[in-house]
């Protein structure tokens, strides 16, 4: 298995109770896979210290801010010397500024007219937030909308707000952070925010030396800690660690601009314990949700192919197949428009004794003018057919098929897929105002065959 690789997008290295053992520290961090480590800055001569850090060790990157405790102590000065520390190219990002009435060390007034001044700041340089926010959702919310915050995009740190407070965030582009807290067992809260909020959105952090995640709770935190984060997210989403590791890492890279952000196109790539298998982009609906009109990023795998694999290609990128509990033939594309390559790699499949299974929009009779079904018999175990409709007209209208017919077609095939293919699900995704329980009803009653209900944006 390959080592584990993780960022800890928070922490405060130049704290006394890192520095005076520093060299040992990032020794244990780099023993647990954390490749690199933002040091957050909460004073401008604390942000100079993580600059220094920064410059001196590769894989440190700094950010410059001045924590809301701080605020009374800001001055035209202090903003004079954040931008001039920001135009360095290890800072990347303006922070941690924001709200905090949890102690107050700072009038509440000071603090949301310097964090005003700190969105302008971000947007200025082209820098994204880290932002600090205790007990002032409300006051918080409004401050990033009304200066424009999505505008320079961020994460809420050491997040602890409500769930709909973590979406609003989304909205506006921001990401949010994960700490220790998560380990602890009566986090009710953040247990639910990070169960329903898609892991692309989210980052991992230590915020050491502070909130140490079980099994170190109370004692000094640091970035080695951080895989007991992704390991507690893995466990609430369902995912492996690899996975959330993967992803977070995608996510830090993407939102601090760092380096290790390109991508390589992949045939084949894991999630959980089962092998996807990408072979082509090409669709025959164009569903008003899919994902990849946005992005071509999956669980941290970039599936945008410049050319559809050849059967060869793809069993030379499977490696060994026994690991997996499945492999299926889904990617950012409609599989069956290769139907011969799916026989040919799935027979090859079969042969070594592994599940097969196929993610498909239900259309292959129509495309091909033939039923197709025979031809996987054998080869295919499983197959889950976007139905994602209760009526033709709510099908037309969400997933654009080139066929004026296409709903009846999908539910024909699925009703004949149970003669030829063992286990055949139906499945939706879960759009604003979709009535799923008359989808769950035309799969099981009417078509006799399970339903599942997908998560909307949260793909893989």
């Amino acid at each position: 298995m390959n080592k584990i690789k993780l960022i800890d997008s928070h922490a405060h290295l130049n704290f006394p109770e890192l520095k005076s053992d520093l060299e040992n520290v990032l020794q244990r961090a780099s023993e647990g896979g954390v490749e690199k480590i933002i040091c957050v800055g909460t004073t401008v001569e604390d942000s100079k210290d993580a600059l220094e850090l920064a410059d001196k060790y590769p894989f440190i990157f700094a950010s410059s801010g001045v924590h809301p405790h701080e605020a009374s102590s800001i001055t035209n000065k202090t903003y004079r010397e954040l931008k001039k520390l920001a135009s360095h190219k290890k800072v990347v990002a303006v922070g941690e500024v924001g709200l905090d009435y949890h102690y107050k060390h700072s009038p509440i007034e000071k603090q949301k007219e310097t964090f005003a001044s700190f969105i302008d700041l971000a947007r200025e340089v082209n820098l994204p937030l880290i932002v600090h926010t205790r007990e002032a959702e409300e006051d918080t919310m409004e401050i990033l909308r009304n200066r424009n915050a999505s505008d320079a995009g961020g994460v809420i740190h050491c997040f602890s707000g409500s769930l709909e407070m973590a979406h609003k965030c989304m909205d506006m582009g921001f990401y949010i952070s994960i700490p220790g807290i998560v380990t602890f067992k009566n986090a009710k809260n953040i247990h639910a925010v990070v169960k329903e909020i898609p892991i692309e959105k989210m980052l991992i952090e230590t915020d050491s030396p502070y909130l140490a995640p079980v099994p170190f709770r109370g004692k000094t935190n640091e970035p080695a800690y951080v895989k007991h984060v992704a390991e507690k997210i893995a466990e609430i989403k369902n995912l492996s660690l690899e996975d959330v590791a993967r992803i977070t890492c995608l996510n830090s890279l993407s939102l601090f601009g760092l380096e290790g952000n390109a991508a390589a196109p992949e045939i084949s790539y894991r999630i959980r314990d089962s092998l996807y298998l990408n072979i082509t982009n090409r669709c025959t609906n164009s569903c008003t949700f899919c994902a990849k009109n946005v992005d071509y990023t999956v669980k941290g795998h970039y599936l945008k192919i410049p050319d559809e694999p050849t059967a060869e290609e793809i069993i030379d990128s499977i490696g060994d197949v026994h690991q997996y509990k499945e492999v299926v033939f889904c990617g950012y594309g409609e599989p069956l428009l290769r139907l011969d390559i799916i026989k040919e790699v799935g027979g090859w499949l079969k042969e070594r004794g592994v599940n097969v299974r196929i993610n498909t929009d239900g259309l292959a009779n129509r495309v091909y003018k033939r039923n197709i079904l025979p031809e996987l018999s054998g080869i295919i175990d499983s197959i889950s057919v976007s139905l994602n409709a209760d009526s033709a007209e709510r099908y037309n209208k969400i997933c654009r098929p080139p066929f004026p017919d296409a709903y009846r077609e999908v539910k024909k095939f699925l009703y004949e897929a149970k003669t030829y293919i063992p286990h055949v699900t139906a499945s939706v995704v879960g759009l604003p105002n979709l009535d799923v329980e008359k989808c769950r009803k035309v799969a099981e009653s009417e078509l006799g065959v399970e339903f599942r209900l997908r998560t909307f944006n949260d793909v893989g």
